[in-house]
């Protein structure tokens, strides 16, 4: 994701695995516009780095840091 940019309102239903290929700040909202994180003024995530994440509610994301922002993400669907 480039600089300025956003992703629409989408979720992620299931848990899964973030790999940090590219870090920037980002913002994240809610639903109804709330900030629900805002990573300015946080420790940087390590490029080639992973983190575990649970599945999010409908969100936005906003790139407001001025590099691009570029996370690979395995969901952990269930059978069936």
């Amino acid at each position: 994701m480039p600089p300025g940019e956003s992703v629409p309102l989408h979720t992620h239903c299931w848990p899964s695995t973030l790999y940090i290929v590219r870090w920037s700040d980002f913002v994240r909202r809610d639903a109804a516009g709330a900030v629900v994180v805002d990573s300015r003024g946080k420790a940087r995530m390590a490029e080639g780095s992973a983190v575990w994440s649970g599945p999010l509610g409908p969100h936005t994301l906003e790139n407001v840091g001025d590099a691009e922002l570029r996370v690979i993400s395995v969901e952990m669907k269930s059978r069936g």
